[in-house]
């Protein structure tokens, strides 16, 4: 933890409320986000229970399996899912936008929107993943055939929550998460794993603060877990008397309908969490980064939408080859993120300063018409001195950008009691004179730093095809050699 991070949560004690750590909102929220409240059964990994689903907080969708132990009632509960998940999938497309070219010359197009999914914390994702993996290779023919959109289902859900693990990626979110991106509370890490509690320091109800409403949240008669996990005690007192009583009566209605009045008791208090939390979501300003990012998911959903019918279903291991570029691609993306965040809100960017990784000041001193004329041509090096009391730990020759506009970048030339000198070296203009405004002036506050949105290229792997059997490329052709010879010989 930061020590930002620190003071906001001893700050939240103090004041019993939880404390802003964001000016702007860092994700994407949609105007009708498809929520998800699941929860399955204590003990079974992969037996779902029920499902609260729906785009809109007044309309909400109950699914139930009433007996999760039953093959055929999990697969008729997923089938049903199916449809709602991907009703939502094909609506959410919007409007087709036609793009440039691309390098190769081929015609490119995105959709204007994209679904996105939310549920109450990252074990609402583990289930989703897990329930992808369970049904994304059942077969639609043969004896245990399921519903054709089950494995649809799966494939998707699979989908969504690789892009989870995508920094800024806004498709699948945690609300968990999401909330402590945003505010610090004056619990522990683990404490805000719970929604309710989590809800409780941020927006407190009436008579309560911060403290008494996380301690009420605790009771899980009046707030029940968030799922997909169950609280025992209901567990043993009313939801296992509830399915033995559905088993008993054969599966009659009026039973099953009294399980699904039970389960809608535990799932409704999160229903109603999770529509607050995205009213006051949609309340902050949104990041400049933001948009730029949820380009970047409608790409990559309109890839998978196109070419899902072309595609096999996901393995269950990446290759090696895949996974290096996976994980390549993630650690690229997580810089990325990083900075993004950081030059759209100062007390993001405020974490760095205490970290030594930027500093921020006056001006003093501006030379912006210097020369370097130490090569065959001469080259605008404007001279730019910042006074700091930021502790700067980056070394001379660190290039650094303008937080304001990461275009203008610079050289750390001397650190001293008289702040920073700057050498800067692009985002002026093309010419010998820099372009109006682009160089600050004397007196300008201005802030620097080391993190770039890209801070290493895209690396280039290798075809499978090229790599040796261990890394599962093809083995290699055998050559006898003369030791080989004289074994087979003996």
């Amino acid at each position: 933890m930061s020590a930002l991070g620190s003071l906001a949560r001893l700050e939240a004690v103090r004041a019993g409320i939880a404390q802003p750590v964001a000016t702007v909102r860092h994700c994407h929220v949609s105007e009708a986000p498809l929520v998800l409240v699941p929860l399955k059964l204590a003990g079974e990994a992969a037996a779902p229970l029920a499902v609260m689903i729906g785009s809109a907080p007044d309309d909400p969708s109950l699914l139930v399996v009433p007996q999760p132990r039953n093959r055929d009632l999990r697969f008729a509960f997923a089938a049903e899912l199916a449809k709602l998940v991907l009703n939502h999938i094909e609506t959410s497309r919007g409007e087709v936008e036609e793009l440039p070219p691309g390098k190769e010359g081929d015609e490119r197009i995105r959709y204007g929107n994209a679904p996105q999914l939310l549920v109450p914390n990252r074990g609402g994702v583990a289930f989703l993943r897990l329930m992808g993996r369970s049904t994304r290779f059942r077969s639609t023919e043969g004896p245990y055939a399921v519903d054709p959109a089950v494995p649809v289902l799966g494939r998707w859900l699979t989908w969504f929550a690789d892009r989870h693990d995508h920094p800024g990626s806004s498709l699948l979110r945690a609300m968990t998460e999401v909330l402590r991106l945003h505010w610090a509370t004056g619990q522990s890490s683990v404490e805000d794993g719970n929604l309710a509690a989590l809800m409780g320091w941020i927006d407190p109800p009436d008579g309560l603060d911060g403290p008494a409403a996380a301690v009420r949240a605790e009771d899980p008669v009046a707030c029940p877990p968030a799922g997909p996990a169950t609280d025992p005690t209901f567990d043993n007192e009313v939801l296992a008397p509830a399915i033995a009583a559905y088993d008993r009566s054969g599966g009659d209605p009026r039973t099953g309908d009294r399980l699904r009045t039970l389960i809608a008791s535990q799932l409704t208090p999160t229903w109603d969490l999770m529509w607050r939390a995205v009213e006051l979501l949609r309340a902050m300003p949104e990041g400049a980064s933001v948009p730029r990012r949820w380009e970047r998911d409608r790409d990559a959903f309109t890839y998978y939408h196109q070419t899902f019918g072309e595609a096999y279903p996901q393995a269950r291991r990446d290759p090696p080859v895949r996974a290096a570029r996976r994980l390549h691609d993630l650690e690229r993306a997580q810089d990325a993120y990083e900075a993004q965040r950081a030059f759209d809100d100062p007390l993001v960017m405020a974490e760095h300063r205490l970290a030594g990784q930027a500093f921020g000041g006056p001006v003093t001193e501006c030379d912006p018409a210097r020369l370097d004329e130490t090569g065959k041509r001469p080259k605008l090096r404007p001279l730019l001195r910042v006074r700091t009391e930021d502790p700067v730990r980056l070394d001379l020759g660190t290039t650094v950008c303008n937080a304001a506009r990461p275009a203008l970048k610079g050289r750390i030339v001397e650190i001293g009691d008289g702040g920073v000198l700057l050498e800067l070296t692009g985002g002026m203009g093309r010419k010998l004179t820099p372009e109006p405004g682009a160089v600050p002036q004397v007196g300008d506050r201005v802030c620097f730093t080391s993190l770039t949105e890209g801070s290493f290229g895209a690396a280039k792997f290798p075809d499978r095809e090229d790599t040796p059997w261990t890394h599962g490329g093809p083995p290699g052709e055998y050559v006898p050699t003369d030791e080989d010879a004289e074994e087979d010989w003996s």
